[in-house]
């Protein structure tokens, strides 16, 4: 009960990459590169494991940024001749790649990751990959014409790796959307036929992660925008509730989401954001145990996941450290006080 998780990725190591970043430069190259990557890795799970976590992640660690490092070993797109593209219906402006041509894997994407993360701990793992909707929204078009034919040929790709990831031992692969709460219409509709399409076949758990962004401060300033409630998870969830992913992630402590729109997903298990990653104060057991308790009005305690709000890439390590012992420790309170 109450299996703590993180959303995805944690902070990269001032030795492999730029810190506290969200869109990093590496700090070495060739061989070096690839074994600092490993060593990152290895050294995240073993953090997650020494704070207490239930299922443990790779954090992401050999990856630029979460769209990017998928799409690199993606054929048919232009990453030399990048652009500057609103993304997240022009939250903010990123530098992205184009694609040009018919779009095809050129081989294994995360084999590395997944087999390091799997050989390491005995506990369920957890492997993260983009979603359609949110690598549409952060790539820019020169081929396809149309954002559902673009996001379906990412999905038929997606599928390849997630199958493979499966054959690798994972337990959970999430597909993270945050695109979903933005581009409303969209995901309710060709939005969730490109996951499930991303999905199909996968007898693992599956799962969609759905936030409102890194705690950067575009993200933040977005947020000032939303009003008192925040409720744009009310468009999606009850056509994710007939979907057949198993899993949601969304967020939830400090934020203005209504609690009771979680009972949405009925039938789903439910990885509840307890843990604020756009703020470096941390939580203690007790306020983690809180907002567990709350939620559980809403979601079964047996379907209840408590987690990151979001990703952490952009922390300091050492918060990120201090915040995932606190959704560890917060987690094992509430099991003896709901148990």
């Amino acid at each position: 009960m109450f299996e703590s998780v993180i959303a995805g990725s944690l902070p990269k190591p001032s030795w492999l990459a730029e810190t506290q970043k969200l869109w990093p430069q590496w700090q070495q190259q060739g061989e070096a590169l690839l074994q600092a990557k490993k060593d990152a890795t290895l050294l995240w799970i073993k953090l997650q494991e020494d704070a207490g976590l239930d299922i443990i992640g790779d954090g992401e660690q050999a990856r630029q940024h979460f769209v990017h490092g998928f799409l690199e070993q993606v054929e048919g797109i232009d990453f030399e001749n990048k652009v500057t593209m609103g993304i997240r219906n022009g939250r903010y402006d990123a530098q992205v790649p184009q694609v040009v041509a018919p779009l095809k894997l050129k081989g294994r994407v995360h084999a590395l990751e997944a087999q390091l993360l799997r050989a390491h701990t005995k506990k369920k793992i957890k492997f993260t990959l983009p979603g359609p909707l949110t690598i549409v929204d952060t790539v820019a078009d020169r081929f396809y014409g149309s954002k559902v034919a673009m996001a379906m040929a990412f999905a038929e790709l997606l599928n390849q790796e997630a199958l493979a990831l499966q054959a690798d031992g994972v337990d959970i692969i999430q597909f993270d959307e945050p695109a979903f709460n933005v581009y409303l219409q969209d995901a309710a509709t060709w939005g969730i036929d490109a996951l499930e399409r991303a999905a199909r076949g996968l007898t693992c758990t599956t799962a969609v992660h759905i936030c409102y962004g890194y705690g950067i401060q575009a993200n933040l300033d977005w947020k000032q925008t939303l009003g008192h409630e925040w409720r744009q998870y009310e468009a999606v969830f009850p056509a994710l509730a007939k979907s057949s992913i198993q899993q949601v992630s969304l967020e939830c402590y400090h934020s203005h989401v209504p609690p009771r729109l979680m009972a949405l997903l009925e039938g789903k298990d439910v990885m509840v954001g307890v843990i604020d990653v756009a703020s470096d104060v941390v939580e203690t057991p007790e306020q983690v145990a809180e907002t567990i308790g709350k939620a559980l009005q809403f979601v079964p305690k047996q379907r209840l996941f408590p987690c990151t709000n979001c990703g952490m890439a952009p922390m300091s390590r050492e918060i990120a450290q201090a915040k995932l012992k606190a959704l560890a420790d917060g987690a094992a309170l509430a099991r003896t006080r709901y148990a």
